[in-house]
């Protein structure tokens, strides 16, 4: 059995809350109601909903902005609409965090309509908001494994460039030590040829 989606209405005028409440339930939605802002706020943070729709001004001027501003801080992340008999541009509604705004009074069809667009498009967003999270995941654990590689090949050309060198030196060490030895080799000839050749002249001719 599907879930009913649950809205939360907040508006300080009894009979808005009734009449849309009635609209809504009858097309099969789960609906709370809240008389004023911070009955609303409660409400968000104690259940969970599918959207919010708030009036603008109920207790102050910027009552519904209280609401909308809680319902954005919920972790569950409700769709919301600012419900208002004073139309304001669209940049300043969406500056609010509102993501659609509903002008009272409303024909009861074109607002099931508008609400059904609003949770279509939010789910939409949700679910590619989701989507959009494991790809994160993978693309930063390829990042660090191509980081954790190029680290190895990196040590492993050092300590081969280390090794190259350590052999170079012994290479070199062993050449000197040759070149020493055949240059010792060499003196010891030319030292053992001088004293023949001095015996040679201190022997006497008969």
């Amino acid at each position: 059995m599907e879930m009913k989606r649950r809205i939360l209405l907040v508006d300080d005028e009894v009979a808005v809350l009734l009449t849309l409440k009635a609209v809504l339930e009858i097309s099969g939605f789960e609906v709370d109601t809240a008389a004023s802002a911070r009955e609303g706020r409660s409400k968000l943070h104690t259940h969970e909903y599918n959207m919010v729709i708030t009036d603008m001004r109920m207790e102050s001027e910027a009552s519904g902005l209280e609401v909308i501003e809680a319902a954005r801080a919920a972790a569950y992340r409700p769709a919301v609409a600012l419900l208002t008999a004073f139309p304001a541009a669209e940049e300043d509604w969406q500056e609010m965090g509102a993501d659609k705004m509903l002008v009272k009074p409303m024909h009861t069809r074109v607002l099931l309509e508008q609400l059904e667009k609003l949770l279509i498009s939010h789910e939409n967003k949700l679910a590619k908001d989701a989507a959009g999270k494991p790809v994160a995941k993978k693309a930063s654990a390829k990042a660090k494994k191509a980081v954790a590689k190029k680290a190895t090949v990196i040590k492993k050309t050092v300590a081969a460039k280390k090794t190259a060198a350590k052999e170079t030196v012994v290479k070199v060490g062993k050449k000197a030590a040759a070149k020493k030895g055949v240059a010792k080799k060499t003196t010891a000839r030319k030292s053992a040829a001088g004293k023949t050749a001095g015996k040679a002249k201190k022997t006497p001719r008969k």
